[in-house]
């Protein structure tokens, strides 16, 4: 048995930043096809909850320990988002220009990119890209102050609550996470071209089945984005099912 070792060289890891913010706007079939640029990202906090003990008491004693379901929520914060965030913003646009508030909120999803470093290589280490999906944005509020000898740009933030999704072997969940220091570096850079687009292709949201797929070694990237050529979940389900 190897004897436990502490802080060794390459392996004081931790986490930082944020960017590569995207958008994505569902259809009405649940299908995350249109990809945003979110510029302006300063944060993503990510406020899990539940999975609360709840301690069932038999015989003048603990008789078991049940726990209540977990649910995943957070925070985003910048100082914009991009136009299309406005319907998951109850924000209504009848007119170019013109901004009608209290409106029904639109679903999104949102993938973003941590920093991970270690003591070597320091920020360029490696990343993590965090995918969520089913996302609604609450109503926060926003403060405009005056101008002054030391001027600051407002940042906006929006709570959110998720809605899981399916996940196949698992549990319905939320969110995933992508270490690129621990995957095949060519299944993540198929997963970052679906994320982010090509020249001939929009960027899009893959569900979790597609992004297991994607890691399992299966169809790839050219099998997986003509799979989905048509934004049509049945398709994938149907092109993979034999490998």
């Amino acid at each position: 048995m190897a004897e436990l070792k502490w802080d060794q060289v390459g392996e004081r890891l931790y986490e930082t930043g944020v960017d590569h913010g995207v958008l994505y706007i569902p259809t009405s079939a649940g299908v995350y096809s249109n990809g945003y640029a979110w510029n302006g990202l300063v944060s993503v906090t990510e406020s899990p909850s539940g999975a609360e003990s709840n301690k069932q008491y038999a015989d003048n004693g603990v008789y078991l320990n049940l726990i209540s379901a977990e649910e995943f929520g957070g925070t985003i914060e910048a100082f914009t988002s991009p136009k299309e965030f406005d319907q998951c913003d109850g924000s209504a646009t009848p007119v170019p220009g013109v901004s009608i508030g209290q409106q029904p909120r639109k679903s999104f999803g949102l993938s973003y990119r941590t920093r991970v470093g270690n003591d070597t290589e320091g920020t360029e280490h490696g990343y993590k890209i965090h995918l969520i999906y089913g996302a609604l944005a609450a109503p926060t509020e926003k403060a405009f102050a005056s101008i002054n000898d030391s001027p600051e740009a407002i940042t906006l933030s929006w709570e959110m609550s998720t809605t899981p999704v399916e996940v196949p072997g698992h549990k319905a969940s939320a969110s995933i996470s992508i270490d690129s220091t621990l995957v095949d570096p060519t299944a993540l850079a198929a997963l970052e071209e679906i994320l982010y687009g090509s020249l001939t292709t929009p960027a899009r949201l893959p569900l979790p089945a597609e992004v297991l797929e994607i890691f399992e070694g299966g169809a790839g990237a050219a099998g997986v984005q003509a799979a989905f050529v048509n934004g049509d979940e049945d398709d994938f389900v149907e092109t993979t099912s034999g490998n």
